[in-house]
C-alpha cells in the first residue's frame, strides 16, 4: 500500500480543518490541544436581552460545529500517527488490513467494511 499518498492527503485534510476550526473557535491557552468556541458577541457588553439569546444560540451552533471538527481533526491525526508508527491501514477491530477503496474514500478510516459500523 501507498501510504505516502495518504499522509498527503490526510496532511491536506488537516491543515483544512485547522482552518475552519479557526473560523469558529481560538486555541485554548490553557491547553493548546483543546479548542473552544469564539465569543458570538465579538466581546461586546451593551447588549439586550434579545441579542443575548441570539448570541448564546450562535455560541451553541459554534460550540457544536467546533464539537465535529475537532472529532474530525482528531481521527486524522491518529491516522498520520499510525502512517509513523507502520500501523497504518490495519484495522482496530480485526487487525486484518484495511480496503483500499475504503482508504480511499477516507483515509482516517479505522476499521475494515466490516466493522464500521461497530
Amino acid at each position: 500500500m501507498d501510504t505516502e499518498k495518504y499522509k498527503v492527503r490526510l496532511e491536506e485534510e488537516k491543515k483544512k480543518l485547522e482552518g475552519e476550526m479557526s473560523g469558529v473557535g481560538q486555541k485554548n491557552p490553557n491547553n493548546p490541544k483543546d479548542w473552544e468556541p469564539t465569543p458570538a458577541n465579538d466581546g461586546e457588553l451593551d447588549i439586550d436581552k434579545n441579542e443575548l439569546a441570539d448570541n448564546h444560540e450562535e455560541s451553541m451552533e459554534r460550540s457544536a460545529i467546533l464539537n465535529e471538527l475537532e472529532a474530525r481533526h482528531k481521527n486524522v491525526v491518529n491516522a498520520l500517527d499510525r502512517i509513523e508508527k507502520g500501523t497504518y491501514g490495519i484495522c482496530e477491530k480485526s487487525g486484518e488490513q484495511i480496503e483500499e477503496d475504503r482508504l480511499d474514500a477516507n483515509p482516517a478510516a479505522r476499521t475494515s467494511k466490516a466493522h464500521m459500523n461497530d
